[in-house]
């Protein structure tokens, strides 16, 4: 044989022992790509609203907690919020439910004149008004008629069990014909022509569970109020938002129908007693660039 005949044959055979290479990587990559437990978990980028903590979590989160933002590049302080050993070592149970698609909807960025909504959260407070079941049991039914469908992103139950329900970055129909009167004047979104504006838009809502004395009842005399549990708990849920005490309010005080009273019996200086044991202000220096 000769020597080019040679040369020839050891270069294809070279040639497609690297094209048979070339294909087993190629098959291997897609493989992984189709395995879903090779891939990496999305980030979701956290909001300023509570977030769900579970129990595997040993310690306070407080790489992963919102900066509170100056809107202009300064040397002043400004601060966050961040957890404390407290919160560590209060550990609820919890239950993730889900919650009827028609309950609950996308956050807007414009309103229904295009204008854009810029509105910080707050969080309302409510009760469920019966138990907590019977509200869980409502949220998971369909319902076609806009001023029935309801719901709350969290609710604490008699014993502390927090219940997640609709994620933060969802709009949870907690409140219909809604206003805020803060510091900044009076805020709330129309988002749909057909309902009265609301804050529900901004508005991150979380319940307690109605004690059985406090069913259909509006007044502070037959209402015995909320459990240890159920005020640490919220406490706690809370203190895991980057949303000022001031920003904090209930559904008897954002309501305009005058129907709505809750939480009835509230006992709102120990709730920010609890809250500030839970989470701490953080300053935070920044130097201009």
């Amino acid at each position: 044989m000769k020597f080019t005949d040679w040369a020839t044959r050891v270069l294809l055979i070279s040639l497609m022992f690297a094209a048979l290479i070339v294909v087993l990587l190629i098959g291997r990559g897609t493989k992984l790509q189709n395995n879903p437990t090779t891939l990496k978990p999305q980030v979701t980028a956290r909001s300023q609203y509570p977030q769900a903590q579970f129990q595997s979590a040993k310690e306070p989160e407080k790489k992963s907690q919102d900066v509170i933002k100056s809107p202009v590049k300064t040397n002043k302080p400004v601060a966050r919020y961040v957890t404390t050993q407290a919160f560590a070592q209060y550990k609820p149970n919890y239950q993730v439910v889900s919650v009827d698609p028609s309950n609950y909807g996308e956050r807007y960025a414009t309103g229904i004149n295009s204008e854009p909504l810029k509105n910080q959260p707050i969080i309302v407070l409510h009760e469920t008004g019966y138990s907590a079941s019977s509200a869980i049991n409502f949220f998971q039914v369909a319902h076609d008629d806009e001023n029935v469908q309801a719901s709350y992103h969290a609710l604490i139950k008699l014993d502390g069990t927090v219940v997640y329900l609709v994620p933060p970055q969802k709009r949870a129909f907690g409140a219909s014909n809604s206003v805020f009167d803060g510091s900044q004047g009076v805020e709330t979104v129309k988002t749909n022509p057909s309902l009265p504006p609301s804050v529900n838009n901004f508005a991150y809502h979380v319940s307690l569970e109605t004690p059985p004395d406090g069913y259909d009842s509006s007044s502070q005399e037959t209402h015995s109020g909320y459990t240890e549990a159920e005020y640490n708990s919220l406490a706690w849920l809370i203190a895991q938002s980057q949303v000022p005490d001031d920003r904090i309010t209930t559904h008897h005080l954002v309501d305009r129908s005058g129907k709505k009273v809750d939480p009835i019996n509230f006992d709102g200086n120990k709730f920010l007693s609890l809250l500030n044991t839970y989470r701490q202000v953080k300053p935070i220096y920044r130097v201009n660039k």
